[in-house]
């Protein structure tokens, strides 16, 4: 992504070469698969009553932000059917030509996933509408007043999309789903089992308390779990013995500047200009930005997301808001001042 800082740790976006490690850790069945207790339930009667009918399930979105599991559940999909997966992204498909030669090459019962499926292109979306209702593609050969549309069948297949802005999806191809699950974040006690699954896998040595300091600091997202448990693990063997404790979890989570409320140095440069730079605010993000020496991309998309949910920036008409939370993670009192109440009818 444009901008992004050069500290990743706790961006929720997969990081280079980051995929492959990811790839031993996801899990391979529903029963496997840990957080999102309704969207799996949900999955399971969807898969279930596919497999007793003997037809392809309907087509499934998963919409979320990212880092939550989207990708493993499209793989767990697949394996629950007994099916051959085959993988892309919107960006990917900026011609129809490109997704007709991807859906001729499909097998009865496959299951093609696209990742970012808001951003496939609009002439690849209009193909993907007859694909997914009628399994059938209009294929036009030739140029001009002598281009002829040729009809192609496709065998039935199962279409799971992937997407962190479902308002981004137009209204007709969100339509076609048969099944949407909107992904959440993970509580604290959710993230520890995944935090312990995955030290099982990477044969981690670690106690309770320092899975649940990990956990605890994770931002609710299951990737960034398993990056600072990499992390921590990486100081426990040059540092210590290899063992993770709570003592050895917060050692090295303070060398990778994670706080004890999952802030990085980013997150508190952008609270710490907000609150010293411009009283709290309101303040426009392009100018919030310049000051912390980042896109503005970077600070509304990696930064503020949680900033929002931790409660300590509130975004209003006027600009962002630090709140009283903000100034005392700072050691700061927070002002009483009418401007800082928030938005009126007025403003």
């Amino acid at each position: 992504m444009t901008g992004q800082p050069a500290d990743e740790t706790l961006s929720a976006l997969p990081q280079l070469g980051e995929r492959e490690m990811e790839t031993t850790l996801r899990p391979s069945r529903l029963s496997e698969f840990i957080g999102q207790p309704r969207v799996r339930e949900q999955l399971e009667l969807v898969l279930e009553s596919a497999r007793r009918r003997g037809v392809p399930p309907d087509h499934v979105l998963l919409s979320g932000p990212p880092g939550l599991g989207k990708t493993s559940l499209a793989m767990i999909v697949a394996a629950e059917l007994d099916a051959s997966i085959r993988i892309t992204s919107g960006p990917a498909l900026e011609r129809a030509g490109d997704l007709a030669a991807m859906l001729s090459n499909l097998a009865e019962g496959d299951v093609l996933f696209i990742d970012e499926i808001h951003r496939i292109a609009r002439p690849a979306e209009e193909m993907l509408y007859l694909a997914m209702e009628d399994f059938r593609v209009d294929v036009v050969v030739g140029k001009g007043p002598g281009a002829t549309s040729i009809p192609l069948e496709i065998a039935p297949f199962t279409l799971v999309g992937a997407t962190t802005r479902s308002g981004a999806l137009t209204g007709p191809l969100r339509d076609r789903f048969g099944f949407t699950g909107q992904m959440e974040f993970y509580a604290d006690h959710e993230l520890d089992q995944v935090v312990r699954r995955s030290a099982k896998i990477l044969d981690i040595e670690i106690d309770a308390e320092g899975s649940a300091e990990i956990a605890r600091r994770s931002r609710g997202t299951p990737r960034i779990a398993n990056r600072l448990l990499r992390r921590v693990r990486d100081y426990a063997e040059v540092r210590v013995d290899g063992r993770v404790t709570l003592e050895v979890a917060r050692a090295a989570l303070a060398v990778y500047d994670v706080d004890e409320l999952g802030l990085d140095r980013l997150d508190r440069a952008v609270l710490s200009a907000l609150v010293h730079s411009f009283g709290g605010g309101p303040v426009g993000v392009a100018t919030l930005a310049v000051a912390v020496g980042e896109e503005p991309t970077t600070v509304e998309e990696v930064c503020e997301p949680y900033l929002v949910r931790a409660g300590m920036l509130a975004r209003t008409p006027r600009g962002r808001v630090a709140t009283a939370s903000a100034w005392e993670h700072l050691g700061l009192r927070p002002p009483s001042r009418p401007d800082q109440a928030g938005p009126t009818l007025f403003d």
